[in-house]
């Protein structure tokens, strides 16, 4: 895919530039970098806080013939990161269902989709280089790696590496391999109550599979606590 990088050193949001880049008629393939964002966003809500130059903020614009395959642009976005990781600074994350990157359960990015018509905006957001101690379930590459890892050669890799997964038979295949919510007791928090089962599962269409008492439920969207091994 031809890449578009527009770099920033501040913005509201990554994903809301790109948004409104699709709404305007942006082509596939535009990516937005940003240094700090003042309203990050994260999934069901949530704020997303760093501080400036300490994250991999980036967005990148598709342009899917088919929405309903937009889970296969989070999954290749989210492994094209964990590549990432692995290539600058030695780290392999672990991806907890849906869309977060992991380490021994610490939270090392996440992901967000928004869908603007006929296009779909994917944002990462990744903790890079932290000066001072990690929020609790928290952490970021240079606290991993001992050093300071460049967040240029992040984002080349995050590109390589995502004209590699975009489209790759093998993309769920892969996923599930590098998935640790698989076997866990869990709890799903979902709008009507908690779903409490095992994670058996992730089928073609990025839904969850939990086993609760004997009978399978598949979960398309949900906030998953990871409990214990099962």
């Amino acid at each position: 895919m031809e890449w578009e990088v527009r770099r920033f050193a501040e913005l509201d949001s990554t994903n809301r530039r790109v948004l409104d880049e699709a709404r305007a008629g942006a082509a596939e393939g535009l990516v937005v970098v940003a240094d700090h964002q003042t309203a990050g966003r994260g999934r069901l809500g949530r704020t997303w806080v760093a501080l400036p130059g300490s994250s991999l903020l980036v967005s990148v614009l598709f342009r899917p013939r088919a929405l309903e395959a937009g889970h296969l642009l989070t999954t290749a976005v989210a492994l094209a990161a964990c590549d990432a990781c692995e290539r600058v600074a030695g780290v392999a994350p672990d991806l907890k269902w849906p869309n977060d990157l992991l380490v021994d359960d610490r939270k090392l990015g996440g992901i967000l989709a928004e869908a603007e018509g006929h296009a779909i905006v994917v944002g990462l957001g990744l903790n890079v280089n932290w000066t001072s101690g990690a929020p609790e379930g928290a952490v970021a590459l240079n606290q991993l790696a001992g050093r300071d890892v460049d967040q240029a050669a992040l984002l080349d890799e995050l590109l390589l590496s995502l004209d590699v997964r975009h489209g790759a038979p093998d993309l769920m295949d892969a996923y599930r391999a590098r998935c640790s919510t698989i076997g866990l007791r869990l709890r799903v928090e979902l709008a009507g109550g908690d779903l409490a089962g095992t994670a058996v599962e992730i089928d073609d269409d990025g839904a969850l599979v939990v086993e609760v008492d004997g009978e399978r439920r598949r979960v398309l969207a949900g906030d998953v606590v990871h409990v214990r091994p099962a």
